[in-house]
């Protein structure tokens, strides 16, 4: 799948445009899963192994239509919302199939790292009419949560929320049972879940992501069956899927990257997937991948990263081939290691390109997308030029529900008519149309007037034998603005090195004023602050180090 424009002369500005083969689906997410379940009635769908569910294609595609049932006989309509607010789980599958596939409603998927006050936003903002919700997500309780939806005063501002709906069962509490809600369907006929079928488009909105990402208020993403059936096709395609391949998927199904890049990437190749606990557990994740035979693995680098930690000599990864890593910029040693230690001699987005690109990039355009590079004046610059990525094409969202504003200043129409998703990563295109994310916008640490990139530091740090993690932020500094700040989780096996060694270290490949003026290491038992995707929460990281130095530290052992 190659950029159809030659790229001539690279001092100029050019949109880059992908393929326009093959030609987009125009299908529900019904009509999809209708279509693989006659074709592979038998070929195994989904396993959640620590919940001990395994699904073929005709049983997933008839627990869908249970649920489906019971919905419609709670009453919800199309154009209705409905929320999760759950771990990978299989429920999670049902519902999103029952609701955006069978009846015209859309799947509001929740952040299950939410607090109390977060959840409430975001129920409020969305509308849901239903909310179904895990009494514990992995090891974590819900408690303060459900104590907020079971008083009066809680739901008071929750005016449209009908009904909470427990998928656990769960005595201490009297909301309704997943498995109630099933049972109360039983007097709905095929024949009418066939009549609220025909009414569903493929371009009505199915799902609403949040996409508070690590700094920002959060913002619901509306996304339509075409988006969504159409982005994991392609993203399929690339990995080269096929009834015989097994996706291992550790990310949540509440971010794009378990819905979309796993779960629709794997059906819409007849592919079966594989979550292998509710909330992220490497252990498990090596567990799944030996157990299950798996072919593909995703994940975001710190995932990666702790399983590559506890990877112990012997273990067969043998099938594994392939996958995807994303959620952030990937250190390319990590991409190494993934590859010669995991096997995956396929991973990254793209398939048919040089080993170095694979591992340097996150490769081309996708079919029907486009893509350019803008400076901070929003003028396109030149292939080569670092600059705001912008995409518009068949991928993007329609929109932010109920926030025209925020949907205006992300989503913009050039005078060409196109209408363009302002990204805030900073990229930069190379003359052969593969694309490198260099980091967040808002991530650069500005010194004394000069841009340094986190990511080039990072990739450095972890190379050195005692760094698992390295995270780098702007911190304070007096003179220059920023200076750089590096937080680091230390390998158990070696010693802590000092900052002027780390200095050295780091300034054997970049420049002098990259090496970090504040140094600071995670205790043992510490993790770096997440949201539930597996990002780093860049912004606490930040806070924590510009509070530090007013202690008067700069190196500490945390």
């Amino acid at each position: 799948m190659n950029i159809s424009m030659e790229i001539k002369d690279l001092s100029k500005p050019y949109i880059l445009v992908g393929p326009t083969e093959p030609p987009l689906w125009n299908l529900t997410l019904s009509q999809l899963l209708k279509q693989q379940t006659e074709a592979t009635p038998s070929g195994q769908c989904v396993v959640f192994p620590e919940a001990g569910y395994r699904a073929t294609y005709q049983q997933l595609y008839q627990n869908t239509l249970a649920v489906a049932k019971g919905l419609l006989a709670a009453g919800i309509c199309r154009g209705d919302n409905i929320g999760i607010f759950a771990g990978n789980c299989p429920p999670y599958f049902e519902l999103f199939f029952a609701a955006a596939s069978h009846i015209g409603a859309a799947l509001v998927v929740l952040n299950c790292t939410y607090t109390p006050s977060e959840l409430a936003f975001a129920l409020k903002h969305s509308g849901c009419r239903l909310l179904f919700i895990s009494s514990s997500v992995g090891k974590i309780s819900c408690q303060e949560v459900l104590q907020m939806l079971d008083r009066e005063d809680g739901r008071a501002s929750l005016v449209e929320l009908q009904e909470v709906i427990l998928l656990k069962k769960n005595s201490q509490w009297a909301f309704r049972e997943y498995a109630d809600l099933i049972h109360g369907g039983e007097g709905i006929s095929d024949g009418q879940i066939a009549t609220r079928m025909c009414t569903v488009d493929p371009k009505d909105m199915c799902n609403l992501q949040f996409t508070r990402g690590t700094t920002a208020a959060p913002k619901a993403a509306m996304l339509t069956h075409n988006n969504l059936v159409n982005n994991g096709r392609y993203i399929g395609d690339r990995m080269r899927l096929s009834e015989q391949d097994i996706v291992c998927c550790p990310p949540p199904l509440f971010h794009c990257f378990g819905l979309v890049l796993g779960l629709l990437a794997a059906l819409t190749h007849g592919s079966s997937i594989v979550f292998p606990s509710e909330t992220f557990q490497a252990q498990k994740v090596l567990q799944a991948l030996s157990e299950e035979r798996c072919t593909a693995l995703h994940g975001v680098p710190a995932m990666f990263s702790a399983e590559l930690e506890l990877l112990q000599p012997g273990a067969d990864l043998s099938r594994l081939r392939t996958g995807i890593a994303a959620g952030a910029p990937v250190p390319r040693k990590m991409m190494s290691d993934l590859r010669n230690t995991f096997n995956m001699s396929e991973i990254t987005s793209t398939y048919d390109d040089p080993i170095e690109k694979r591992l340097s990039t996150v490769g081309k355009l996708l079919p029907h997308m486009r893509a350019k590079t803008i400076d901070a004046d929003g003028k396109i610059v030149p292939t080569g030029a670092r600059g705001e990525l912008c995409v518009a094409g068949s991928a993007l969202q329609i929109g932010y529900y109920r926030n025209p504003e925020k949907t205006a200043e992300a989503m913009r129409t050039d005078t060409d008519g196109i209408r363009w998703m302002h990204t805030g990563d900073e990229a930069v295109f190379d003359n052969e149309g593969y694309c490198r994310i260099t980091g967040r916008i808002k991530d650069i640490i500005i010194r004394g007037g000069e841009n340094i990139l986190p990511l080039e530091i990072e990739e450095r740090l972890v190379q050195h034998p005692a760094i698992i993690q390295a995270s780098v932020v702007g911190l304070p500094d007096t003179k220059y603005g920023e200076a750089v700040g590096a937080f680091l989780q230390q390998r158990a096996s070696q010693e802590w090195p000092s900052q002027e060694e780390l200095g050295k270290f780091v300034r054997k490949t970049l420049g002098w004023h990259k090496a970090p003026v504040h140094v600071f290491w995670l205790r043992a038992d510490e993790d770096f602050p997440k949201i539930g995707s597996g990002k780093i929460k860049k912004h606490v990281l930040k806070e924590r180090g510009a509070e530090l130095i007013r202690k008067g530290m700069r190196v500490a052992k945390l």
